[in-house]
């Protein structure tokens, strides 16, 4: 008799999370290659189309990842042409990202992208359905942060 519990990956949340995020990943970076762009720089993107000229550590705080993580992905994208940084005229020792004018242009094609694979993603629910899974992802997601 095996004493040990029976895992069943299709019940687990952390599996089946970390499943559907992949697959997202891999749907957005099929879409956005094109533009020159991959999954790893949307969330700095995404932040700066809101708010150009963010702090690195507003970006850090917003993004939810490591600061050489943050910091090698910003170096790529400014190698790619996507922004620069310039240090901020209070406080030298600070940086400000900004978008460069290429990735203005892109912001319209890769938002479209996103929200597209949004909506094949979520169309096997019912509207109410979809906001009950956003509603309750949130909520795991801030579980974590009072842990």
């Amino acid at each position: 008799m095996n004493d040990h519990p029976t895992y069943n990956p299709d019940r687990s949340l952390g599996y089946m999370s970390n499943m559907v995020a992949r697959q997202f990943k891999q749907a957005l970076d099929r879409r956005i290659q094109p533009l020159g762009l991959s999954s790893g720089v949307f969330p700095v993107l995404l932040q700066l189309w809101a708010k150009d000229g963010q702090f690195q550590s507003e970006l850090l705080k917003a993004i939810k990842v490591e600061q050489p993580t943050l910091a090698n992905t910003l170096s790529r994208m400014e190698r790619d042409g996507l922004v620069r940084r310039e240090a901020d005229s209070e406080d030298r020792r600070r940086s400000r990202v900004y978008l460069t004018d290429r990735a203005r242009e892109i912001e319209r094609d890769a938002v479209t992208h996103a929200m597209d694979i949004n909506i094949r993603a979520s169309s096997v629910l019912t509207p109410e359905e979809h906001a009950q899974l956003l509603d309750f992802l949130v909520r795991v997601s801030q579980g974590f942060n009072e842990g």
